[in-house]
This record gives structure tokens, sequence and C-alpha cells, in this order.
């Protein structure tokens, strides 16, 4: 139960997820559910081996943290019998380099550079956990997950219509976030600079704790087309989450936070002053209250122009995405695979399909446990990771069919040179 008497369906490890793990159980997963040729063809967007396959870095974690960096396959065969093999507890991706990552130790200083990797992101909800109230930390519930979904929908407009991005896989982390790969070629071969211009771009949110105001929107220019879209986005999304389920007003404590944001002590005061004398009435009247106060504020003549931004300002500090940067910005940093198993739910990676994300459900993806009692009854094909793989499937033919125009329109103009 949360402090409000809410009761929430808490995704926590337990038992039945991660304590079922093993280098066993682990290795019946690999042999028997793990996607391997879609996960080629994800990669490799053809269907012979090329050197967006040999020359990519994997990094497998074995044995309780051993780390084995630098590892490269010439065909899926030797990807599945080394991982079959090793029966890893996490899988790393990282960039495809000039040469076979495992012959990295034997190259000349300067002659091992990264060359291209999928653009990728990362949002995870304990950079949520200053306006959450229902989960911290590592637990989420369906409540706070609705961030995740604001937040897919917000990079996934933005990744297409700003930068014409098509090929975007969207993959639950496993236990508190989503990554999102970008596929296509002109993102792929972005160097640091374009990707760290990408990033840049997505980022709203600057400061951390300790700082009050952490989006600053300016009166004196029209608001940028994605700010506008992202608005409209968060727009539909904003009561229900933040004022409803998440109740950001409904203690003191929690609406000194956002009264915080308020550069004006009388209106703050004057809020509070109110709001403690009917303490438990629910958010929705309090925010209608506070954007009321703010309102005949901004139309006092010579009114301070932050008043006209505040709601819109406070509306995208609270639910804008909150990216991780850092994994955003090198081509060569690693992030974890899709269908890898998360070690502390046991829960699977699984892609998210790009019209599931409202109705997605991170607390009905499949735990590894799950999955091999099902295989006692069931073929691979009848569990319940088939649906996820079938998604990832559709994706990664997407990708071969895109990359064989590719290459059909690339000899048409040869020839007509």
């Amino acid at each position: 139960m949360t402090e409000d008497g809410r009761a929430m369906e808490i995704d926590e490890v337990t038992a039945t997820g991660s304590e079922e793990i093993s280098t066993e159980t682990l290795g019946q997963y690999y042999q028997r559910l793990f996607p391997f040729s879609p996960y080629f063809a994800w990669l490799n967007h053809t269907t012979s081996p090329s050197t967006l396959f040999t020359h990519r870095e994997f990094s497998f974690t074995i044995n309780d943290g051993i780390y084995l960096r630098y590892q490269s396959f010439k065909t899926l065969d030797e990807l599945q019998r080394e991982v079959q093999r090793l029966a890893p507890s996490k899988i790393d991706i990282g960039a495809v380099f000039t040469a076979q990552p495992r012959n990295a130790k034997s190259l000349q200083p300067g002659a091992f550079k990264p060359v291209s990797k999928e653009l990728v992101f990362d949002v995870d909800l304990t950079d949520y956990d200053d306006i959450r109230t229902c989960c911290q930390g590592g637990n989420i519930c369906k409540l706070c997950w609705r961030f995740m979904v604001v937040a897919m929908h917000v990079v996934d407009r933005a990744l297409r219509e700003d930068f014409g991005f098509q090929n975007l896989l969207w993959v639950y982390s496993g236990r508190r976030g989503v990554h999102c790969w970008v596929s296509d070629k002109r993102a792929r071969e972005l160097d640091d600079a374009g990707r760290k211009a990408v990033a840049g771009y997505l980022s709203l949110i600057r400061g951390g704790a300790e700082q009050a105001r952490k989006v600053a929107l300016s009166q004196r220019q029209a608001l940028h087309p994605h700010i506008k879209r992202s608005l409209d986005i968060i727009e539909e999304y904003f009561e229900d989450i933040l004022l409803v389920d998440q109740e950001i007003l409904l203690t003191r404590d929690r609406w000194l936070k956002v009264l915080a944001a308020i550069p004006d002590e009388d209106i703050r005061k004057t809020l509070d002053t109110k709001w403690s004398k009917h303490p438990d009435r629910p958010s929705v009247e309090k925010w209608s209250e506070l954007v009321d106060v703010i309102d005949k504020h901004a139309s006092k003549p010579r009114a301070k122009l932050w008043l006209g931004l505040f709601e819109r300002s406070m509306m995208l500090q609270l639910a804008y995405p909150r990216l991780d940067e850092n994994v955003s910005v090198h081509a060569n940093h690693l992030l974890k695979s899709p269908f890898c198993v998360h070690p502390k739910t046991g829960r699977i990676c699984t892609p998210i399909a790009n019209d599931a994300f409202d109705s997605f459900d991170p607390l009905a993806v499949p735990m590894l446990n799950q999955l091999l009692s099902e295989l006692n009854s069931a073929s691979s094909d009848a569990t319940s990771l088939a649906p996820y793989v079938a998604t990832f499937d559709s994706f990664a033919k997407s990708l071969q069919a895109a990359a064989a125009q590719d290459s059909e329109s690339s000899q048409k103009i040869s020839l007509e040179f």
C-alpha cells in the first residue's frame, strides 16, 4: 500500500523470478528459446554475414561477474554455439569496428575504431523517483510505467518526424525502463558528435534534484514544433498520470516540490496556506487552483514573462522523457541485448511493438522459470515468449527488405553510369 492507501502491484525480486536463474536454466533458455535467426537478421541486415555482423562487438557476463569483452563471430552458427556453451547471464552489444573485435589486441594503435552502431536511447524509471509516489528505486507498477508510455510516444514521434528515421526497435529492459535502437543507415553511421546532437535535441530536463525549475521556455519566441508536439502528447496523459495516479499535490511534502518551481514567493505562500487548510483535497482540484492563480497574475500589467509559460513548463518538467544521454552519445557504448534475461527480475528483455506502447504491460512479460515450465507442455512456438519473437522477427525482416531495396537501387545507379 502507498501512503495514501492505494494498493499497488509492484514488480519485485521474488523467488519465482531472479532466484531461479542459473547457468543450467540459462543454458536451457539459449538452447530452446533464444531467437538466434531473427537476431542475426537484425544485426546483419542481409542473409549472408557482412562486416555489420563479423566486426560487431559482443560482450558476455558469465559466472557471477566475469566480463568478456570484444567477442566477435564470423557466422550465426559460431555465435549460437558460443552463447549456448557459455550461457551468459547478460549479453551486451557494442559497435561495428574497423576489424574483428576478437583481433583488437593484435592491431596497431589507432587501427581499431568504431565505424557504426545503432543510435540508442535509454529511459529508466529511477530518473523519475523525485515525482513517482507509487514506487521507488527498482520497483515498478502499472501506474508509474505510464511515464514510459509517454516517453516512447514523445521520442518515437520526434525520431520519425524530425529526423526521418524509420527503423526503430523499442525494447523493455527487463526491469524498470526501455531502450530504443534506431537501425537506419544514417543513424548507424553517425559519429559521436552527431549522436550527441540528436541526444541533446531530445533532452529537455536540465538540473539535478536540488534545482526546482528544470525546464525554461521562452515567451519571446514561438514554441519549437518538437516542444509543441511533445506538449500535445503529454497533455493527453498528464491529468491521469500526475494528478490521479501519482497524486503529486496530495500531501504538503509533495506540493512543496511543485510550488518550489514558482519563482514568486507570494504565489507560493498563497497556495501553500490555502492547501494546508484542506490538505486531503485531490490533486486535480489543487492543480486547477494553481493554474488559475498563475493565469490571474499573468494577466496583470507588466506581469513577469515566465507566468504565461509556467503551466506548460511544469507539465514538461513532470512528464517529458528523462533520457540517459551518456548511453546515446558514444558509438562504442555497450547496451544490453534484446532477449537477455534480467538478473534481478528473471524477466526477458522483450521488444515492444510500435503500435503497443499503451497496451504493453511489463508485469506480464514472461520470466525465465515460467517459460521453462511452459516448455514442459508446449513447443517454443507456443510459449508466452512467442508473440515477442514474432514482433522481433517482423522488424528484422523489414530491415532485410530495406537493405535489399537499397542494394538494388545502388546497382541500378551503377549501371546507369
